[in-house]
């Protein structure tokens, strides 16, 4: 436990949120533990502006036409390409240029103004996924606590999606299953999660078939059960806990059905549907409780009990404080967080309550390394530094952690042995920052702004003689207590 106010203040915007802006530690120093709580009862908490951008099944139209529309194009290309052969013209140097004006159809079309006068506008995949990441960098980065975002982030890595995958909804995805439910109950985001089309797609259940389902028969085709097994080993119990194979085969016939509308349907395609066709019929036992056959709701029966089980709330509650706090949590705290998740039948804010009012959340030891996003969004508060979501999404790439691509259903890793060889990725990418930004900073002053009572008398010395503003700053960026949590 801390007893220095303006230690606790620095401490809680660290490793609750995504590190101070100038002034923030002084503004919460008579009451760290308040503010963040405070967080939590904003209007609108977890919610982004986003009334410009798509839905996700708007966006998985778009881009479905964008593909079709390339594809036809390039068809055209190659069936006029035949055609100039099969006529016998030899294409040389001098018939170079009327080839591309009567073969190439892109090629036939005045170059637009924006290319010739500078870059061209991204092609629409990479416009949809950048919006998106430019909402997300900006809700952490302007935040002024950043408690209830890193609930967004601590949550969307737990029910992940990956945009190699479903690139048209992964943004989107955490808009409309995470964000609405970040500070209701666990059974309402579980419901969201696995009904959307972006988890169904990036867990294959689209075309899973009961056996003895009438597309089942008429197709040949049977059970993917990847969505079930996850829900089970990641999403609610975790691993070992208890069930079977034969309830992850359950539970994947009464997932048979949930799917998404054709994206070739041009008003509601993309959109989450059940086909009563694909659906096993009957009923089906799962953790030792039969389910009837009642269509989608026997799906949303099984996911409301799984919410409910004792596994769940303890397996949530120690990913939850392994995150925030420890790799490896003291058991008082996931004790504390376990009673409080069952207690309130998984009432979020309270869990996160729960975290804040701890004593073991707050020991003054800070062993969490921070993850990449973390880091540079850390790194874009304490400069006030503009920035550009491709740039960001580029750094993240580089370090290990690409937006909203994991490298399993299971996340990005928590602990501090997988980003710690990272470390010599980020040396480079701070001194690239700050050749960039510290004309105009002074990094002692920031020192006090960004660190405050957690900078030791080292950290302090090592900036104060640094060569210039560059690597000053680039050495506070990778001081040890400006990458922890």
């Amino acid at each position: 436990m801390t007893t220095n106010p303006r230690l606790e203040a620095a401490l809680a915007l660290h490793r609750f949120g995504f590190g101070p802006v100038a002034g923030s530690i002084a503004a919460i120093a008579d009451d760290p533990r308040g503010a963040l709580l405070a967080d939590l009862e904003r209007p609108g908490a977890g919610r982004v502006a986003a009334a410009n951008l798509p839905n996700s099944g708007q966006a998985a139209r778009a881009f479905f036409e964008f593909r079709a529309e390339r594809q036809a194009k390039e068809k055209l290309a190659q069936r006029a390409k035949k055609e100039t052969e099969a006529k016998g013209i030899v294409v040389g140097a001098a018939d170079d240029s009327a080839m591309k004006s009567n073969g190439d159809a892109s090629a036939a079309k005045p170059e637009p103004a924006q290319t010739r006068q500078g870059q061209p506008p991204p092609p629409l995949p990479t416009q949809l996924v950048q919006n998106e990441a430019k909402i997300r960098i900006e809700a952490a980065v302007a935040a002024e606590i950043g408690f209830v975002e890193r609930l967004v982030w601590f949550w969307s890595n737990h029910f992940c999606v990956s945009a190699d995958k479903i690139l048209s909804m992964a943004g989107a995805y955490e808009r409309e299953a995470i964000r609405p439910h970040v500070l209701g109950r666990f059974v309402d985001m579980l419901t969201a999660v696995e009904s959307h089309p972006a988890m169904l797609v990036y867990l294959d259940n689209l075309e899973s078939m009961g056996p003895n389902s009438v597309a089942g028969i008429n197709r040949d085709k049977s059970l993917n059960e990847n969505l079930a097994r996850e829900i089970l080993e990641l999403h609610t119990l975790g691993v070992r806990t208890g069930y079977s194979q034969d309830d992850v085969t359950h539970f994947a016939n009464v997932l048979t059905g949930w799917t998404w509308v054709g994206l070739g349907e041009p008003n509601h395609g993309g959109e989450f549907v059940f086909v009563k066709r694909l659906h096993e019929p009957g009923e089906q036992i799962v953790i030792g409780k039969s389910y009837p056959d009642a269509g989608v709701d026997q799906g949303r029966a099984v996911l409301a009990d799984l919410a409910r089980q004792p596994a769940t709330a303890g397996h949530i509650a120690h990913k939850f404080a392994r995150h925030f706090v420890v790799d490896a949590p003291p058991p008082s705290l996931v004790a504390k967080l376990t009673k409080s998740f069952t207690d309130s039948d998984g009432n979020l804010k309270e869990l996160a309550k729960t975290l804040i009012a701890a004593e073991e959340s707050w020991t003054p030891e800070r062993t969490k390394l921070k993850r990449p996003s973390e880091w540079i969004v850390s790194a874009l508060r304490l400069t006030g530094a503009q920035w550009a979501a491709g740039r960001i999404m580029s750094g993240q790439a580089l370090l290990g952690e690409p937006l909203w691509r994991p490298p399993a259903p299971n996340g990005f890793a928590e602990d501090e042995s997988t980003w710690i060889d990272g470390l010599s990725q980020r040396v480079d990418i701070a001194s690239n920052f700050a050749e960039r930004v510290a004309d105009r900073l002074d990094p002692v002053a920031l020192i006090e702004t960004g660190l405050g009572r957690l900078a030791s008398a080292e950290t302090r010395d090592t900036v104060a003689r640094a060569e210039g503003r560059a690597q000053a700053l680039a050495l506070l960026l990778m001081a040890p207590e400006f990458l922890r949590r």
